[in-house]
């Protein structure tokens, strides 16, 4: 028997229960987690903002290690510590003939496959992103699990399978971020203070984090936040939040906007905090009813480019062990990013919070 926290549907509360957990079959892998992320990508997906079949498993941001694998498994052997990919590539489809893995059209199939049952009985169970990290075991897809660079904590590295990844892509594939360039980052939770830490690595500045929440500049400025502003109230999102941006950046606007929320108001304001000529990348997911407006007019006058970013644009068998480097040499923090380490049980409560815009990253450790 497993435990884990089972989501019986959309908008139900999360449920710790006992799972049934089959043995890897062909192509698969069993995963003992070290640790768990909870994402704002789980909490849209037990509100249904973003589609996930139930009852499910959600958690997606994982590491652990592997005891069991199926056969034609060569990747990975039990023993072996790794990290979970919820967006493994095919390798076969366009997208990942144009070397673009994140946008690998096969990526979610994992998820819309029962993959366990609830104990004692014969409801299948759905894993949350193809990877059901809530839980203390999964079996996923062998190429969803990449095998940890040496010298990274176990715990902490599950942080690198969502905030991390996406952070640090955003940064270095989607923005291309470059040394010398300002920068804002909208959103101070766990992906925004990894955004934080690698518009840091990459030698930008200044480097303003904006939050709607006062109690967050110690987090910004520890990941390397030079500013910090509280996005306080319907004028900020109006008009006054983009000048009091263009004034911390030497009065033209950040040359870098990143938008760490999903929030038509702050994508909004992001993309008019942003110089002229400069670039807007939106990491946050939104709901279908988050609408944002341009005038075709400002589109020509202020020539600013605008780009939606998945998983950060990132290569994950690429971007690992660089990222590793960085954790080795200090560089990187990874224990930064959280606020809060609990068990199964505080799942729920670490929705909560980021319902009301507080901590960084809850980790669940097993």
């Amino acid at each position: 028997m497993v435990r884990a926290a089972v989501l019986s549907a959309v908008n139900a509360p999360l449920q710790v229960a006992e799972i049934d957990l089959p043995a890897p079959g062909p192509g698969q892998v069993r995963i003992k987690l070290a640790a768990a992320g909870v994402c704002h990508s789980d909490l849209s997906l037990s509100n249904g903002t973003l589609r996930q079949p139930a009852p499910a498993v959600l958690g997606h941001e994982g590491a652990g290690t592997v005891t069991a694998v199926g056969p034609d498994v060569t990747t990975v052997a039990p023993g072996d510590q790794v990290v979970l990919n919820w967006a493994p590539s095919c390798g076969d489809c366009h997208f990942c003939g144009l070397a673009e893995p994140w946008l690998c059209a096969d990526a979610g199939l994992a998820a819309n496959s029962p993959y366990a049952t609830l104990a004692g009985g014969d409801t299948a169970l759905y894993p949350g992103l193809g990877t059901a990290a809530f839980a203390e075991e999964t079996v996923v897809p062998a190429r969803a699990a990449l095998p940890l660079p040496d010298g990274v904590p176990l715990a902490d590295a599950a942080l690198l399978g969502c905030a991390v990844l996406t952070g640090w892509g955003a940064v270095h594939h989607s923005a291309r971020v470059r040394a010398g360039e300002s920068v804002v980052v909208f959103g101070v939770g766990g992906v925004g203070l990894a955004t934080l830490q690698a518009v840091r690595i990459a030698g930008a500045g200044p480097i303003v984090a904006v939050d709607v929440s006062p109690a967050k500049e110690e987090l910004a400025r520890a990941a390397g936040a030079t500013e910090f502003v509280v996005a306080d109230g319907p004028a900020f999102f109006e008009k006054e939040g983009a000048k009091r941006i263009r004034k911390l950046t030497g009065g033209v606007g950040a040359d870098v906007a990143i938008e760490c929320v999903g929030r038509a108001e702050t994508i909004r304001t992001a993309w008019s905090a942003t110089r002229r000529g400069g670039r807007t990348t939106v990491v946050g997911i939104g709901g279908q009813d988050q609408q944002v407006t341009f005038s075709a007019l400002e589109l020509f006058y202020f020539g600013r480019t605008l780009s939606g970013c998945v998983y950060g644009n990132s290569d994950p068998a690429r971007d690992l062990p660089v990222i590793a480097g960085h954790v080795r040499s200090g560089a990187l923090d990874l224990s930064a990013l959280v606020t809060e380490r609990i068990g199964l049980d505080g799942i729920p409560a670490a929705f909560d919070a980021m319902l009301a815009g507080k901590g960084g990253r809850a980790l669940v450790v097993f």
